[in-house]
């Protein structure tokens, strides 16, 4: 138990006791404001609702670069970190999913890999998409997140608990989303998404001592 401070004479400087009382009462009205990593409560109030995420793919999960083969056939990298993300929402009994107006093999393959529940590809109207996935899994729009990264993505944006976009997303949707990620898409945005759900669920700390020793 601290003693309490000897205040200073009237008019001098603060003593050391001061000092940090002061610093402590910073310290405590940041933490009821902001989470360490400077997100807003109001925020992660809406990520601890959060039982599914939804993601975008092209400037999502990757970076929005396509190449293609010498045989015409597109190719895509994905983020192991982001895959990795993925799998502790999983842990923690969040489902995923993938809605993205282009179709790729590639697609298909890495959310099987990463056993991601739902997946629309080809999906122009994603509202449709969305509103499939509501009426399949009986969530309310407040308990979905969505990541995206540009114009197409706007109307789903708009409609759920929490919105989120990545680094590179554009600044239209930056205007707009409740959280833009530290990271660009295809360089571990997606992990700074799944980051902020875990944590306002108080289950980063849980998953992590998994993977520790002691």
């Amino acid at each position: 138990m601290t003693e309490p401070c000897t205040p200073s004479s009237p008019g001098g400087y603060p003593s050391d006791c001061e000092v940090m009382d002061g610093y402590r009462q910073i310290a405590r009205e940041r933490g009821e404001k902001t989470h360490p990593a400077g997100v807003s409560a109001l925020v992660l109030e809406k990520a601890k609702n959060i039982r599914l995420l939804l993601l975008d793919v092209d400037g999502v999960l990757t970076d929005g670069t396509l190449h293609y083969s010498s045989s015409g056939e597109e190719l895509k990298s994905f983020n192991t970190q982001d895959g990795f993300g993925i799998s502790l929402l999983h842990q923690a009994g969040v489902e995923t999913g993938i809605i993205t107006a282009r179709k790729s093999p590639m697609v298909e393959r890495r959310a099987t890999e990463l056993k991601m529940t739902h997946i629309y590809q080809g999906a122009r109207k994603k509202n449709e998409a969305f509103k499939e996935i509501l009426k399949k899994t009986g969530f309310k729009p407040f308990e979905v997140a969505y990541m995206g990264d540009d114009w197409l993505d706007l109307i789903l944006l708009q409609q759920v608990g929490l919105s989120i976009t990545p680094a590179n997303g554009a600044d239209e949707l930056k205007d707009v989303v409740h959280y833009v990620t530290s990271r660009p898409g295809g360089e571990g945005a997606v992990r700074d998404a799944c980051t902020l759900i875990l944590s306002a669920r108080r289950e980063l700390q849980k998953l992590l001592r998994e993977y520790t020793l002691g």
